[in-house]
């Protein structure tokens, strides 16, 4: 073929190799398809993009403010519950847990009976071993017995 006079639009152009038999290596041996596939696989260039915009999306909620009167509804329930720790009343304690990668948080409601209040480490400890910081406690329901 002579490359001077290529013309894109004649219809011989590869006449003089199309019936030629596929190249052998007779050094390499064939690559299996399943090799040969796994050269086109995606290719994540921006590693840990993906993981970026999730975590953009995820929700969290923001920390509720208390007013004076609703901080001194819990003041008089949290007195009412060191009363009666030692008796392993069973509560209903709703509070914030803070989120570790952005501002804000969740707030979690659990449920249990009263195994201490640490007031060293400011944390009502329940039977079941979870521990509530009692600063981010926003709501107390104690079971009357």
């Amino acid at each position: 073929m002579n490359k001077g006079n290529y013309n894109p639009d004649d219809e011989h152009r590869y006449d003089d190799i199309i019936n030629l038999p596929h190249h052998e290596s007779p050094t390499r041996p064939r690559m299996p398809l399943i090799d040969r596939a796994a050269q086109f696989s995606p290719f994540a260039a921006l590693t840990g993009y993906d993981d970026a915009v999730n975590e953009t999306e995820r929700f969290v909620d923001g920390r509720i403010e208390l007013d004076v009167d609703t901080v001194a509804m819990l003041d008089e329930k949290l007195r009412l519950l060191r009363s009666k720790a030692d008796k392993n009343p069973f509560v209903m304690l709703t509070y914030f847990v803070p989120d570790i990668r952005k501002d804000g948080g969740r707030y979690i409601t659990v449920t249990g009976n009263v195994k201490k209040i640490d007031e060293y480490k400011k944390k009502i400890i329940l039977q079941n071993g979870t521990e509530i910081p009692i600063r981010e406690i926003i709501g107390i329901s104690i079971e009357e017995t």
